[in-house]
């Protein structure tokens, strides 16, 4: 029973170390790419940056495309499963499509090198953009979707509107938003965009028939 019992701790140990070696090379990746760009960044510096063999990066991928489409999977699987927790404490439809319009570009303001990689070197993978099965990028879009069917069923938002289109216009607004702001030089606060989008969703850009500013208009 004791040898079982050690064998299953030397197990769980060598899992963790191993899962933190993947971690620390995927860290790595993310800011060698966002530096030096996917094309110009070799696999030996990410190794020298994560702080292993170069041969250690292929025990855990196939390649250069394979890291890279690794970072978009992992981290966006994080950013799913975080996002579910936070929206499942707001209320509402309105509040939780807010929370998630933050959530959004204020995940991205604190990790300029990922949306760096997320927005621009990602889409310099061929595998990536032709045949790759975007699994936790359609997790987030049902995520988006479920927001905004809530607010249907509660008659705040409009019904008319078919979930399909107004999920993707959501995601699509936000990615060039941040899009924009890397390829910028992200010379300004990325989350102050975050009411001014949410209100342009929610009203829409016609003008108020009385006349009247609304609130992000006043002066």
């Amino acid at each position: 029973m004791m040898v079982h019992s050690e064998g299953g701790a030397a197990i769980a140990r060598n899992n963790h170390k191993n899962s933190d070696k993947r971690r620390r090379i995927l860290d790595a990746a993310v800011s060698v790419f966002a530096e030096k760009g996917f094309f110009q960044s070799k696999v030996s510096e990410i190794a020298r940056m994560a702080g292993v063999a170069d041969g250690t990066i292929y025990l855990y991928f196939k390649n250069k495309d394979d890291l890279l489409i690794s970072i978009f999977e992992e981290k966006m699987q994080e950013i799913n499963i975080s996002f579910r927790k936070a929206l499942e404490e707001e209320k509402g439809a309105r509040s939780r499509f807010r929370k998630l319009i933050h959530m959004h570009l204020a995940g991205f303001q604190a990790y300029p090198e990922l949306a760096a990689v997320l927005q621009v070197e990602l889409r310099q993978s061929s595998r990536f953009m032709r045949g790759y099965k975007k699994v936790e990028l359609k997790n987030y879009l049902d995520l988006i979707g479920e927001v905004i069917e809530q607010g249907q069923e509660e008659g705040v938002f409009r019904p008319d509107i078919p979930l399909g289109l107004a999920k993707r216009l959501v995601f699509g607004t936000l990615d060039e938003v941040v899009s924009t702001w890397v390829l910028a030089g992200r010379p300004y606060d990325l989350e102050t965009l975050a009411d001014p989008i949410v209100d342009l969703f929610l009203k829409g850009i016609q003008q108020d028939p009385r006349g009247e500013r609304t609130e992000t208009e006043r002066p």
